[in-house]
């Protein structure tokens, strides 16, 4: 029973973040017969980062969920579903002993040794900092413990998540697996093998995540390396990782005595920035301009005939959708939890709001349209989201703000080629 259940929640997770999420990208995924592995990713979006990773492959992997959850009824029943592994942390019980994690590291054996697979957030908080912050020994003294219980075959693997606007709806994210480390290997090299792991798997997440010492820095790297990697063609996430990671390492180099350098490339690339905010545009919409012209023929189309049920939709789910925007005063100013709220809400009011309106639907409507109606009442909000993505792309939604006069088309493209080139002056004088 519970292992259909199981395969019901995470078909549920994953038409959930399909929703949340205008597009996912995932890059070396497990293979669903990975077993006996601890995934470690980076925390910085709540409740979605487990949903994020466990919906990004197919073999099992049992998150860790602290003890309080497992006390709201009903939530322990899908915590049990997901094969969650209760962790007891110091500020649930403050008496907490050192020794009482014993019982959590035989539990975590016994899953690992079953074939199962571990999640947990070595960072031990979900966070609003701009870099990995420091790890916690949880996850080696875990691996180490099921070693030390005869669990054979061990290995863990980082997961870095990225998203390009995390607290915004429709947004993107990036689920990126790391290299797979043996934990056999390790002790074999000697030393310490909590801290061996727990350095390796640091060195990892700062791998695969862009990470700045300042959130001023993270965003002077974030749009250098999307410039960068639309000069290049490539507009996904997946290659603004991976050019903003090399940006990262060539950031390092920049200050001292190129600072003068890294300030001009600071001053070019938020001058045109604010530019694009002023005109409420992106980056990929003015590089993009029209495009290709049959696929944007057929994109309008398509829009055009979900309008009539895009409408309908915007009507009748109006007031459920501003329900979620609360979200960001619940969270108060704590960005990491807002997407937690949004979706929390979301799963709250969207059903209830769908099957109230499908019951009227199913009362009021004349024989034989009850049962048709209802079930279109369900994909009413679906045929609306097109339609949100295509204000995004063409409002700049989230983007405005500066209530300045918006340069020209010409002056913005000026203003991007001066970022370019004060960008690749810095990379030449760095060898980038």
């Amino acid at each position: 029973m519970l292992r259909l259940l199981r395969w019901v929640l995470l078909f549920f997770f994953r038409q959930v973040v399909r929703v949340y999420f205008r597009k996912v990208e995932v890059q070396n995924a497990p293979a669903r017969s990975v077993e006996r592995r601890l995934f470690g990713a980076n925390h910085v979006n709540g409740i979605i980062d487990p949903m994020l990773v466990m919906t990004a492959t197919w073999c099992r992997i049992a998150p860790l969920a602290k003890a309080p959850l497992w006390k709201i009824p009903g939530l322990n029943l899908l915590l049990r579903a997901a094969e969650a592994v209760p962790v007891v942390r110091r500020q649930d019980e403050p008496g907490k002993g050192e020794g009482s994690n014993e019982e959590l590291f035989r539990s975590v054996a016994r899953h690992l040794e079953s074939g199962a697979n571990v999640l947990i957030f070595p960072e031990g908080i979900s966070h609003n900092e701009p870099h990995v912050v420091r790890l916690k020994t949880g996850a080696g003294r875990m691996l180490v413990g099921a070693r030390e219980q005869g669990v054979q075959g061990l290995t863990f693997q980082a997961v870095g998540l990225e998203f390009d606007e995390r607290e915004t709806f429709r947004s993107r994210a990036l689920v990126l697996f790391g290299p797979v480390r043996s934990v056999d290997e390790l002790a074999a090299a000697g030393g310490d093998l909590v801290e061996a792991i727990t350095e390796r798997l640091r060195d990892d997440l700062t791998e695969l995540v862009v990470e700045g010492a300042t959130w001023e820095e993270r965003e002077l790297i974030a749009r250098v390396a999307e410039l960068l990697a639309h000069e290049s063609g490539d507009r996904t996430l997946a290659g603004w990782n991976s050019i903003g990671r090399r940006v990262e390492a060539a950031r390092k180099a920049l200050h001292g005595e190129h600072g003068p350098l890294y300030n001009e490339v600071h001053g070019a690339v938020s001058g045109y920035y604010e530019g694009l905010a002023a005109a409420r545009l992106s980056d990929e919409q003015l590089v993009a301009g029209q495009g290709d012209e049959g696929a944007q023929a057929m994109r309008r189309l398509a829009l055009l005939l979900l309008l009539p049920l895009a409408l309908a939709g915007a009507v009748l789910f109006w007031l459920p959708y501003q329900i979620p925007k609360l979200s960001t005063r619940l969270a108060k100013g704590e960005t990491d939890v807002v997407s937690t709220y949004k979706v929390g809400l979301g799963l709250v009011v969207f059903p209830a709001w769908t099957a109230l309106l499908a019951l009227l639907t199913l009362v009021l409507a004349p024989s034989p349209w009850g049962i048709p109606g209802a079930l279109a009442v369900g994909a009413l909000p679906f045929a609306v989201l097109p339609w949100l993505d295509e204000v995004d792309r063409l409002q700049g939604e989230g983007r405005g703000g500066v209530e300045v006069e918006p340069p020209p088309e010409e002056e913005l493209r000026r203003r991007r080629e001066r970022a370019l080139d004060a960008i690749n002056r810095a990379r030449a004088e760095i060898g980038a």
